[in-house]
């Protein structure tokens, strides 16, 4: 274990800790643009940069491990000079269209400018101008706001482990895009999506459904398969407008293309909202009670005649295994079989 004190608070953390963890696990925070706690540390941003007794110049607190005894400075009236620099050398090639970017509310670029009160720019010059490809239906991509903090990068290298976007060209030419500069033909898994702390990367579902302020969230199962992974339905007008997940849940944030763009079939109009019950060759809507009633009167008359075996149920993997669990119940319990199965069985 490592002994340390980080802006005056001791603390102790294990060998191999970075400053940048060890602040956060005492409630010390500082600023970053780059870091994500599930990628390997880059220290691109420059935002994490912090004071250490004995050393003459700053350093990235991501990627510097802890040592025994070191003494941290977090904030210093340098270290805010670096980093409101720092900001506004970022913000002098990034569009100020803040009031229509779809990130609003919700861009960590945003937030710190705010936070360091940067009313004004003092760098003024050429900026970048790319022309937006957006040949896919899932993903729009706008690289003016990019700030090549790498994280689509290294997520989509990292965690999918299938580099499809790398960073390309050099100097003030540099950007993020895929092989020879082609349009996005990767699973779209939306895992860039997550990560981008600006208005680069936003889903194209998404577009003009909502502001962050207006919107609600609503943390469920994802009703896909029988991995169970956790979703955060993001709901404006009791319509999903997008999904994403968290990171402390059981997929640790990540999830597949169905879970990140698969969610339309809720609203659609052709969905069931009223259990139909088959008279006369047709189908008529029904209330629930008519609906239940009338499926337990089917149900005893079925096994009264030709035996519980003649009955069999199938479950979805669209129900949480509480519900599940509760149909296999149901069928070997009251019904009397054992003839049940799922549709996700392998």
């Amino acid at each position: 274990m490592i002994n340390l004190s980080i802006d005056g608070i001791k603390t102790t953390v294990r060998d191999g800790t970075t400053v940048l963890d060890a602040a956060r696990g005492c409630g010390v925070s500082i600023p970053t643009l780059c870091h994500h706690p599930k990628l390997t540390p880059y220290g691109g941003c420059r935002l994490c940069i912090v004071e250490i007794k004995g050393i003459n110049r700053p350093v990235t607190a991501c990627t510097t491990p802890v040592s025994n005894d070191m003494s941290v400075e977090t904030v210093t009236p340098h270290l805010e000079k670096l980093r409101r620099t720092t900001l506004e050398l970022l913000l002098s090639d990034h569009p100020n269209d803040c009031m229509v970017c779809e990130k609003a509310g919700d861009c960590t670029l945003q937030e710190l400018a705010y936070f360091y009160g940067l009313r004004e720019n003092r760098f003024a010059g050429e900026r970048r101008v790319y022309e937006k490809r957006d040949g896919n239906p899932l993903i729009e991509r706008d690289m003016e706001k990019c700030i090549l903090c790498n994280k689509c990068v290294r997520v989509c290298d990292e965690v999918q482990g299938v580099s499809a976007i790398d960073l390309a060209y050099r100097g003030f030419k540099s950007k993020v895009c895929p092989p020879y500069e082609r349009d996005l033909d990767c699973e779209f898994c939306g895992q860039c999506l997550r990560v981008c702390p600006t208005g680069a990367l936003t889903g194209k579902m998404w577009n003009l459904k909502g502001r962050q302020k207006d919107i609600k969230e609503v943390d469920t199962t994802c009703p896909y398969c029988g991995c169970g992974c956790s979703l955060t339905l993001h709901v404006r007008n009791n319509e999903i407008v997008r999904v994403t997940s968290k990171e402390d849940t059981i997929n640790e944030g990540w999830l597949c293309p169905k879970g990140t763009f698969g969610y339309s079939f809720v609203n659609n109009k052709d969905r069931l909202t009223k259990p139909l019950i088959r008279k006369k060759g047709k189908l008529v809507e029904s209330s629930w009670d008519e609906a239940l009633d009338h499926i337990a009167k089917r149900l005893t008359e079925i096994k009264e005649k030709h035996g519980p075996d003649s009955i069999a149920g199938l479950s979805s993997a669209r129900c949480t295994t509480e519900e599940n669990y509760l149909f296999q119940k149901f069928m070997r319990a009251v019904i009397g079989t054992n003839n049940v199965d799922h549709c996700a069985r392998l």
